[in-house]
Formats: structure tokens, sequence, C-alpha cells
């Protein structure tokens, strides 16, 4: 079985979703399972639902109406009328987002946010299973959160290996098309639960290791794995192998090709995973896979915008030691701050991280009762691996770089945009 994953961007009008059909009829389609991410940028807009209904807002009624009207142009895009059943289905998804709404009793904030953001992808593929059969190619539609199996680490699920691996096994169907959905799972209880953002990638993995599968392919709006993002450096060039060594470095150090997580269980069992462009399918793309680390051999660069510079100091000038570091990862842990570099000298300690759930406010008040606290907000981090003078100068020109550390195969600036 090959695994075939399409990210918002491939399905996210009519024409992307055709293009899937088209796609598939190029790469063939038997013993495939599709998983499916929510439509454009629907996770967004239902992120807007989620601060709206906490805020109590007058609005939430009308951002429901939003994601409502865009997946209904949709529909009406690519079927001939609206008496067909895949009408009826979406709806159905719609009533029971609003019943949540209307009935949810709890006041956990990542609780809810999983029960309301699932819904992008189980309309995604409601409508994309429907429109494959009404094209004559046959699904079979399954509901992710019956497979895999998570504890109840909302937005950041952890995967119950064990539970996970014996549904996938013994209940996904062969010589079929099947469809189902990225990025979520379920608890103990059946509440539906997260893999963290970008984790569609993550649930190919999940279902290519339990499956054996021959590969999985991720397919992206670009022709596979750059060596720098285009948007930020000229002349990106695209790598054509990487090992998955090398891959899981990029992975860490932030690259958005490949999901962190995604890398470790296709390693396990040697399944190649390819990244290829749903513009032109038939190009090789990427292949990451056991092997040659890099191919060409290039300094690779990836940026991190909206960064958090933190910098302690021990208020009585004593050593910052093992007990303080422990004590202050324990708190970036409990406040959920990922720490993508770390500096430090015998008095200070410096991390650059991400606060994607805004805590820092609060962690700041309790780091200042025992450190002197300096941060700067939204720096810019810089990763080169294999870097060279050129790459460096590259990344420097025309910024203010206020830290700088390398090691033998990877160099990371973080800057500001002052002079």
């Amino acid at each position: 079985m090959r695994v075939f994953k399409f990210g918002g961007a491939s399905v996210k009008d009519a024409e992307g979703i055709r293009n899937v059909y088209d796609v598939l009829q190029k790469v063939g389609f038997e013993d495939v399972l599709l998983v499916v991410s929510a439509m454009g940028k629907t996770t967004n807009a239902l992120e807007v639902v989620i601060k709206d209904y906490f805020d109590k807002s007058s609005a939430l009624q009308s951002s429901v109406q939003e994601v409502k009207k865009y997946h209904n142009q949709i529909l009406l895009d690519l079927f001939d009328n609206d008496k067909n059943e895949v009408f009826v289905a979406v709806k159905s998804h719609f009533s029971d987002l609003e019943y949540f709404l209307a009935h949810n009793k709890s006041p956990n904030y990542d609780f809810v946010y999983d029960q309301i953001v699932s819904f992008g992808e189980l309309i995604s593929t409601t409508i994309l299973s429907h429109f494959m059969n009404f094209m004559g190619i046959q699904t079979n539609c399954l509901d992710v959160r019956n497979f895999i199996k998570t504890n109840s680490n909302y937005r950041d699920a952890e995967v119950d290996w064990d539970l996970t691996h014996k549904n996938i096994s013994k209940n996904v169907k062969r010589k079929i098309l099947n469809v189902t959905q990225g990025f979520l799972g379920s608890d103990e209880n059946n509440f539906t639960t997260t893999l963290g953002r970008e984790g569609s990638d993550y649930t190919a993995a999940i279902f290519a290791y339990c499956l054996n599968a021959e590969s999985v392919t991720i397919w992206k709006d670009v022709p596979g794995v750059m060596n720098a993002d285009p948007r930020y450096f000229e002349n990106a060039s695209l790598l054509n192998q990487i090992s998955y060594r090398e891959a899981i470095e990029l992975a860490f150090y932030g690259a958005t090709v490949i999901h962190p997580k995604t890398l470790q269980p296709l390693q396990k069992k040697e399944i190649p995973l390819y990244v290829k462009s749903f513009i032109n399918p038939l190009l090789k793309g990427t292949s990451v896979s056991k092997g040659v680390a890099l191919e060409p051999f290039l300094p690779c660069f990836i940026v991190k915008r909206n960064q958090l510079l933190i910098s302690l100091s021990s208020i009585d000038f004593s050593f910052i030691m093992e007990e303080n570091i422990s004590e202050i990862f324990a708190l970036f842990h409990q406040f959920k701050l990922k720490v993508n570099l770390i500096q430090n000298t015998a008095i200070s300690f410096s991390v650059c991280v991400e606060d994607k759930f805004d805590n820092f406010k609060t962690l700041n008040t309790i780091l200042s009762k025992k450190f002197k606290v300096d941060f700067s907000e939204n720096v810019t981090l810089y990763t080169i691996r294999h870097f060279d003078d050129m790459a460096t100068q590259t990344v420097e020109q025309g910024k203010k770089v206020i830290l700088k550390q390398v090691s033998t195969e990877t160099m990371q600036i973080v800057t500001s945009d002052e002079k």
C-alpha cells in the first residue's frame, strides 16, 4: 500500500479537488490511502470561531457562517446540483458543530479547540470522498478517530502506538482507495484530539508504519524539498535526495516541508518518503530514505520568525548550574514554550523560544522572582545546515545579529530587523 498526504493548499477549492483526481489518474489509486487536511485556511477560520466562542462575541454566528459559505461554494462548484448526498453529509457536520457550540460545558480551551477545529478535516474528507465516487473512483472513507488513539493532551496528543497499530493493521481495507483525515485522533473517552499543527504528515507516517506501506508521498505546491524557503531566499534549489538523519535534523530545526514527528516511524521500517508537486505529479521530487546524506550538497536555510529571545541571569551573580537549568526547562515545558536555541555562560542563560500559546507573560512573572529577565520579541532565528562564508553573509547582511551559535555542521543566528 502507498500512503498519500494532500495538504490544505492542494484542496483549497473545487479546482484543487479536481486536481487530486487528476493526480490519482496519473500515478494510480489502487491500494492507496489518502490522508487529507482541512481545505485551504479552514483551520484558521475555525480558530476565529473558537475565539468568538470564548469571547462570547456576537460575531460567533457570522464566523460559523463564513466557514459554511466557503465549503458550500466548493460543493456547488463540484457537483451538478445540490441533490447529491454530499450536501446532506456536510450539513450534518455543521449541525454537529453548532450543537457542540450550544451545549459544551467545558471551560478547557485546548479541549474545545480540538473538538471544533476537527470539523475542517471531517468536512474536507467528506467532500473529497464523495467527489471521487462521483467521478467513478470507489472510496472507503475512514474516520481516523476510530484508528489513531491518543492520550488526552489536547492540541498536542501523544499516540498510543499499540492500540493504534492494532486498529489500523486489522481494519484498513486493501485494494481500494481509502480516504481519511490528517491531524486527528481520539482519547480513551472518544473525545477528539489533535496531533499538533501540520500533524497530517505525522498521520500519514502512522498509517504507513502500521500498514508496512511501500512509501509515503507528501503532495505539495513546490517541486520537493528545497534548500531554502523561496519566499525568503532567491535561487532556492531542489534537493533530490535526503537521508533520514539529515531530514530529521532539518525538521528539528524547523524546516516546514516535513513535520518533525513524521520521520521517526518511517525510519524504523525504512519506508521511503517522497515530497512531490501536485502541480507536476510526474516529476521525481525529493526522496527521503536511507542513503546519501544530501544530494546535491548545499547549505540549507531554515527561517523561524516571531521568536522570543529570553536572557536570564542570576540576581546575586551566582552561577547558573544544573539545578537552575532543570527548573527553567521544567517551567518551559509547563507553559508550552518550545525551545529552539540554547546558549549559556557562568551567570546567564539565553534561549530562543516559540510562545505559540501566549504563555510568556505569566511565565515571566514566575521567572522574575528568581532571575533577572531580559527579552526581545519578534526576533528571527536562522539556522544554516552545512554553512559556509557565503551562506553566513547571505543571512547576516542588512540585519542586526543579537546572538550566534556555531557547531561543526550547523550555525544558528538570531536577528532583529534593526541594522
